[in-house]
C-alpha cells in the first residue's frame, strides 16, 4: 500500500497508537526547543545597598558609572559557584504543567475561562442571528443579491483588528464592545457563506416542492432553511478558531477579566509558563467546542450520516432547542429589555439544565436503538 494512498483505513487501535505517537513527538520537539533556548543564570547574593559606583549628591540626583556596574556584574558571574537553568523564551512541558495550580489559585482559571466562553457564545449568537436575518433575503431575492451581493463578499477583506478603535468609540470599553467586536468578526465571514449556501440548494428539491404546490414560505421552511443550516453548521465550526482570536484581541483592550486579559498580564510579568498554560486552555476549549459542533451536526441533521431513523433523535433535538432557545431568548430580552432579565438568571439556568437532561436522555435512547 502506498504511503500516499488517501483511502487508507486504520483500525481503532492503530488510530490510538498513531495519535499517542504524534503527541509524544510533539512533546519531544517542544522539550528540545526549550532546552536549546534555555540560559544559565549564576546564583549570587543579592545586595540591598547601592554599589559604590552609584553616589548621591546634595541635589538628590544619582550619577551612574555604567562601566563600573558592568565590571561588578562580570565579577559576580566569574565568582559564581552555582548556576540555575532558566527558560526565558520557551518553557518546557513540565514547567507549564506545574503552572496550572498557580493559574487555578492566583489567576482564577475557571472564572476567567468562563468569562471568555460566555462572551464567545454571545458573539456567536448575534453573528448567526444577523447572518440569517440578512443572508436569507439577499440570497433568495435576485434583486437584493444583485444590489448587495458584491458588497457582502467584500466584507471578508475588512482589517478587523484596525476597527477596534471604532468599536470602543461606539460601544465603550465594557462587555458590549467585546461581544459586538466578536460578533462582527464572525459576521463578515458568515454572511457571505449564508448567501452562498442558499445558492447551492439543489434544484431537484425546489422543483419537487413546487410540483407539490408549496407556497414560497413553505419552500423556505421545508427546503431552504434545513438545507442551509445542515451545511452552515460546518462553516460555524470552522469559525470557532477565528472567534477565539478576536475575543482575545477584544479582551486585551481594558483587561477586566477573561483569557485575553490574563495572557497580557502574565506576558508583561514575564510568566512565560503561565502564558503557555493559558494557550493550552484555549486549545482545549476550542477542541471541545469543535467536538460539540460535530455531535450536534450528527444529531440535528441525522440524514447526512444515517439511512435509518433511530430512536432518541427527537429527544436530543428538543433538548437542544430548549437549551439554545432559552439562552437566545434571554439574550434578546437583555438587548431590548435589560431590566426584565435582571431576575431571570435562575429560571434560565433551570430551563438550560432541563434541555441538557432531555438531550442526555435522548442520547441514551439513541445509543440503545443504534446498538440494537
Amino acid at each position: 500500500m502506498s504511503l500516499l494512498d488517501q483511502r487508507s483505513r486504520f483500525t481503532s487501535q492503530q488510530k490510538i497508537a498513531l495519535l499517542l505517537g504524534g503527541f509524544v513527538i510533539t512533546l519531544l520537539v517542544w522539550w528540545g526547543l526549550a532546552e536549546a533556548l534555555s540560559r544559565q543564570r549564576p546564583l549570587v547574593d543579592i545586595e540591598t545597598r547601592l554599589p559604590s559606583t552609584i553616589v548621591q549628591d546634595s541635589s538628590s540626583e544619582f550619577h551612574l558609572n555604567r562601566d563600573s556596574l558592568l565590571l561588578i556584574d562580570s565579577l559576580k558571574l566569574a565568582n559564581a559557584t552555582e548556576f540555575e537553568k532558566i527558560y526565558p523564551l520557551l518553557p518546557p512541558p513540565h514547567l507549564v504543567v506545574k503552572a496550572f495550580p498557580s493559574l487555578w489559585k492566583e489567576d482564577a482559571l475557571i472564572k476567567n475561562t468562563w468569562i471568555s466562553i460566555w462572551r464567545n457564545l454571545q458573539g456567536y449568537f448575534w453573528a448567526v442571528f444577523v447572518a440569517l436575518l440578512l443572508g436569507f433575503p439577499i440570497g433568495l431575492w435576485p434583486a437584493l443579491r444583485a444590489m448587495f451581493g458584491t458588497q457582502v463578499d467584500a466584507l471578508r477583506y475588512l482589517p478587523l483588528t484596525a476597527l477596534t478603535g471604532l468599536f470602543i468609540l461606539w460601544f465603550g470599553i465594557g462587555d458590549s464592545m467585546k461581544v459586538a467586536f466578536l460578533a462582527f468578526g464572525i459576521l463578515v465571514y458568515l454572511l457571505p457563506v449564508v448567501v452562498q449556501r442558499i445558492g447551492e440548494v439543489e434544484d431537484v428539491f425546489l422543483k419537487t416542492t413546487f410540483t407539490l404546490g408549496a407556497s414560497n414560505w413553505q419552500m423556505i421552511r421545508t427546503v431552504y432553511f434545513p438545507a442551509v443550516l445542515s451545511k452552515l453548521i460546518d462553516d460555524i465550526r470552522v469559525l470557532t478558531a477565528i472567534s477565539w482570536t478576536y475575543i482575545i484581541i477584544a479582551e486585551l483592550l481594558n483587561r477586566d477579566g477573561g483569557v485575553g486579559a490574563m495572557l497580557f498580564i502574565n506576558g508583561r510579568q514575564g510568566n512565560v509558563d503561565k502564558v503557555f498554560g493559558w494557550l493550552i486552555v484555549i486549545i482545549l476549549v476550542g477542541f471541545l467546542q469543535d467536538r460539540l459542533f460535530i455531535y450536534l451536526d450528527r444529531r440535528l441533521f441525522p440524514h447526512k450520516y444515517y439511512k435509518t431513523v433511530f430512536g432518541g433523535i427527537k429527544e436530543v433535538e428538543y433538548g437542544f432547542l430548549v437549551a439554545a432557545g432559552t439562552v437566545m431568548t434571554y439574550l434578546l430580552l437583555g438587548m431590548f429589555f435589560p431590566a426584565l432579565t435582571a431576575n431571570l438568571g435562575n429560571i434560565v439556568l433551570i430551563l438550560v439544565i432541563t434541555g441538557i437532561v432531555m438531550a442526555l436522555y435522548g442520547e441514551v435512547k439513541f445509543q440503545r436503538s443504534f446498538q440494537a
